[in-house]
């Protein structure tokens, strides 16, 4: 699939997830939303940058400890859906446009700090995401990223990864802890943190909000079955309804030199 053709197939799925990934228990729950939140330093002058935003949950979040947040992402319906949020709730130091996380339309050295969560495994080349985070954020600034990971085994990521594209086209692939390390060092970042928090979702709820999750529901429940007895980063427990998801959601923060 060329690099266009999978930018449609982001805006289309997160199009049909709008309404949904913003109610979705997922986005705000401690393990996802407040450790990230608590990465972001307090200065009320500060003017950060979220890429790939989609309904613009970290944006709102994090409006309370900075000065002003813009949130940039891909798909128009993400950012109609994140302009009503914030209005309906009042907040005012945040704005949203229509943009690709890949090519930010911001000058270099502009803001004190970027975040993104949950995009890099949609994005063909994440380096280019934290090029263009490093870009825009002046020295001293933070670059922070989220997103849930893969294991090292790579027989175990295989399995995973066969699953996650049946249940959302625009997915591309995971990466592990140590490979998000590794981009950030590539582009002249400076760790400051990293650390994996692991994380249950309800299992239904997550397979039906992925446009493929209810046609391609038979052939996920096989592929599960057949599960590698190594993998540790996508495991379901439970039975029926009642089933649980278990991720691992990796967080690092760097610091622009």
């Amino acid at each position: 699939m060329s690099t266009d053709a999978h930018s449609g197939a982001i805006r289309d799925e997160f199009a049909h997830q709008a309404d949904s990934f913003a109610r979705s228990p997922t986005m705000s729950l401690a393990e996802t939303l407040g450790v990230l939140v608590d990465l972001i330093p307090e200065d009320p002058e500060a003017r950060w940058v979220e890429t790939a935003c989609g309904p613009g949950l970290i944006a709102r979040a994090m409006a309370p400890r900075v000065g002003s947040v813009v949130g940039i992402d891909l798909t128009p319906t993400m950012i109609d859906k994140a302009r009503a949020d914030a209005a309906e709730a009042g907040v005012e130091n945040v704005t949203f446009e229509v943009g690709d996380a890949t090519a930010l339309d911001l000058p270099d050295d502009s803001l004190d700090g970027a975040i993104t969560r949950f995009s890099l495994h949609h994005i063909p080349a994440p380096v280019r995401v934290l090029e263009e985070m490093r870009r825009v954020v002046k020295p001293g600034g933070y670059v922070v990223v989220s997103d849930f990971v893969t294991d090292d085994d790579g027989v175990s990521a295989a399995w995973q990864e066969q699953i996650e594209r049946l249940r959302d086209p625009s997915h591309w692939a995971l990466l592990t802890p140590s490979r998000i390390a590794a981009l950030g060092e590539r582009v002249g970042l400076e760790p400051d943190l990293e650390q994996v928090v692991p994380f249950e979702i309800d299992y239904e709820e997550w397979l039906n909000r992925g446009s493929g999750g209810p046609t391609n529901a038979e052939l996920i429940e096989r592929l599960r079955a057949e599960a590698p007895p190594q993998a540790e980063s996508f495991m379901v427990s439970g039975e029926g309804a009642e089933r649980i998801l278990h991720y691992r959601n990796s967080l690092h923060r760097w610091r622009v030199p």
